[in-house]
């Protein structure tokens, strides 16, 4: 697998003091709420139309939205602070998968340790650990994977596994043989770099699925998803069964931990 270059370090978001201005464009405001309860949280609906210079119906519409993305969260004020007839103030903050958002020094981290790792012990001493990763992103799910008699089968629980793992995967049927897709990878930054990272899954989901399987697009090459083609022959003696339609066979993932 070649890669292109790392992926470029996206800008910094400006200082909320700079994004009250953004009130005419919705995106614009929704970051600008989700980014000062980042900085300010927890805090009140009204602090942050105040702040942020927006009404309280548009503060209180972005607010509904985070929440209801999973990004923000609520709790009651302590009884010292209180609004309207007495009642205790209700404080808005960002739940973790909110400050994703703003991404982490996560990545970069991995990169250097990586670049320290190929630095000392050399090519080999990378494919190891991008081996044992991958083989650790599944290896919990083993018995259930090789439990089934066909590779759809297989394939289909292999989705289900690394879903689990927020990879956001599906198994499916495309033309005479099977994908199975990635909607999300959570290490393609650093995979961007480190393409042995990307060939080591390959490897083990080739040892996974019985067959002999082809990784046709990544993330970090800049595809929209990282999508192997898996055979549906018979290396295995078992006869293949269709991904359509068939329970175990086809991974849905539910719209809330999809992550695209």
């Amino acid at each position: 697998m070649k890669t292109t270059g790392p992926t470029p370090t996206p800008a910094p978001a400006p200082a909320v003091a700079a994004l009250p201005m953004q009130a005419d464009g919705r995106s614009g405001s929704r970051v600008a709420v989700a980014r000062l309860l980042l900085e300010r949280g927890p805090v009140t609906a009204a602090e942050v139309a105040a702040a942020l210079e927006l009404s309280g119906a548009a503060v209180r519409r972005h607010l509904d939205a985070l929440l209801a993305d999973g990004e923000a969260t609520t709790r009651q004020a302590s009884v010292g602070a209180r609004r309207g007839r007495g009642r205790p103030a209700r404080l808005y903050l960002l739940t973790e998968a909110g400050r994703v958002r703003f991404g982490h020094g996560y990545d970069d981290l991995a990169v250097a340790a990586l670049r320290y790792l190929a630095e000392t012990g050399g090519p080999d001493a990378v494919r190891t650990f991008a081996r044992r990763r991958a083989t650790e992103l599944v290896e919990r799910h083993r018995a259930t994977i090789v439990s089934r008699s066909t590779v759809a089968g297989r394939a289909g629980e292999l989705a289900a596994a690394l879903s689990a793992q927020g990879y956001a995967a599906a198994a499916r049927q495309a033309g005479s043989g099977g994908q199975l897709c990635q909607h999300h990878c959570p290490v393609a930054h650093v995979a961007a770099e480190f393409p042995q990272l990307c060939e080591a899954e390959t490897t083990v989901f080739a040892e996974l699925l019985g067959t002999h399987v082809q990784r046709l697009a990544t993330i970090a090459r800049g595809d929209a998803a990282c999508t192997t083609h898996v055979p549906l022959g018979f290396p295995d003696g078992a006869p293949a069964a269709s991904l359509a339609g068939r329970s175990d066979t086809t991974t849905t993932i539910p719209k809330g931990r999809q992550r695209v």
